[in-house]
C-alpha cells in the first residue's frame, strides 16, 4: 500500500423529518464523483426529539457539514456554535459547515435564488422593486437576501395576514429595504413597474402539476423577471404564463441547483461543477435540461 493511500471518506448529509424523498443526494454525489472526491452525501432521518443527539454524532463522526430540511432549520440554531448573520435575520439555518471544531450555521436558500437571478437573468436586484407570493420559509430567506442585496421596495403578499405582516415588519426593523404586506385575498394584480415577481409558495409543486397562484396574469409584462422556486417540474405553469407574456423567468430547479453549489464549497472550499449537478437533478425529475 502506497503512502498516498487515504481510505476516509469524508462525510456530509441532510437531516429531517421526512427525508426520504429529499433529492439533495443526487446532485452532491455527482458533484463529489465528477471532481473525484472521496467525500459521501448521507440522507439521515433525524426524528425532531433526537435533533440534539444528531448533532452530537455530527460532533463525534467529524463530519465537514449537514444540510438541514423540515423540521429542523430553526431548532438547530440552539446546537450550533456560530449563525452567519444572514441565517439569523431569517431565523432558520439550511447548512451547517464546519470550521474547526465550530459548527457554524448559514441559510443558502435565498443565496442560490439572488445567484440565480444575477447569473442566469443577469439581473441586479439593487435597486429594484420585487414582489413576493408567499411568506413562508422559502419568502423569508429571499426577502432578506434581496434586502440586504440592495432591493429598495418587497411587497409580500400573503394569504396568512399574521405571517405576511411579520414577514414584511422583519424586513422593516432588521434591514435597509422598503417593505409592505398585501392581504391576498382575491385575484392578485402585480403593481405596475414591478421588476422582480417570485412565486415562493408550494402551488405547483409535484404532484400538483397544473396548479398555478391565483394572480392576473395579464399584469404580468415583458419588463418583469418572473421567478418560481418549485425545482420539480422546473417549467410551471406559473412559469409558462410568464413567459407568454415575454417576462424573463427563473425555474426553481436553478435556484436548487446555486443553494447546493453554495454548500459545496462552504464544505468542500471547491467551486461546484454546477451544469454536472443540473443535469443529475433534472434526470432525477425526469426532465430533460
Amino acid at each position: 500500500m502506497s503512502q498516498e493511500t487515504n481510505y476516509k471518506a469524508e462525510l456530509v448529509g441532510v437531516f429531517g423529518h421526512p427525508v426520504a424523498e429529499n433529492p439533495t443526494i443526487v446532485m452532491q454525489e455527482a458533484a463529489f464523483q465528477a471532481l473525484n472526491l472521496n467525500w459521501r452525501y448521507l440522507t439521515i432521518e433525524v426524528y425532531p426529539q433526537d435533533l440534539a443527539d444528531a448533532v452530537k454524532g455530527l460532533r463525534a463522526f467529524n463530519m465537514r457539514g449537514i444540510n438541514l430540511t423540515i423540521p429542523h432549520k430553526v431548532e438547530i440554531l440552539k446546537y450550533l456554535d456560530e449563525i452567519a448573520e444572514d441565517a439569523k435575520l431569517m431565523g432558520a439555518v439550511n447548512t451547517v459547515r464546519r470550521e474547526g471544531d465550530k459548527l457554524i450555521g448559514e441559510n443558502t436558500d435565498g443565496k442560490g435564488f439572488l445567484r440565480a437571478l444575477r447569473d442566469d437573468a443577469r439581473l441586479n436586484p439593487a435597486g429594484k422593486r420585487a414582489v413576493i407570493l408567499g411568506a413562508g420559509g422559502a419568502a423569508r430567506a429571499i426577502t432578506v437576501e434581496l434586502a440586504l442585496a440592495g432591493a429598495a421596495q418587497i411587497t409580500v403578499v400573503n394569504r396568512s395576514v399574521e405571517r405576511g405582516q411579520t414577514l414584511a415588519n422583519l424586513l422593516k426593523q432588521k434591514t435597509p429595504a422598503a417593505a409592505e404586506f398585501v392581504p391576498w385575498d382575491d385575484t392578485y394584480k402585480i403593481p405596475t413597474g414591478t421588476d422582480i415577481l417570485v412565486n415562493a409558495t408550494s402551488i405547483g409543486l409535484f404532484p400538483e402539476v397544473t396548479a398555478r397562484p391565483d394572480i392576473d396574469y395579464d399584469s404580468i409584462t415583458a419588463a418583469m423577471t418572473v421567478c418560481d422556486v418549485i425545482p420539480n417540474p422546473p417549467h410551471t405553469p406559473f412559469l409558462k404564463e410568464a413567459e407568454a407574456r415575454g417576462a424573463t423567468t427563473l425555474d426553481g430547479l436553478g435556484m436548487l441547483v446555486y443553494q447546493g453549489a453554495i454548500g459545496f464549497k462552504m464544505w468542500t472550499g471547491l467551486n461546484a461543477p454546477i451544469e454536472v449537478m443540473r443535469q443529475a437533478l433534472a434526470q432525477a425529475f425526469g426532465q430533460s435540461v
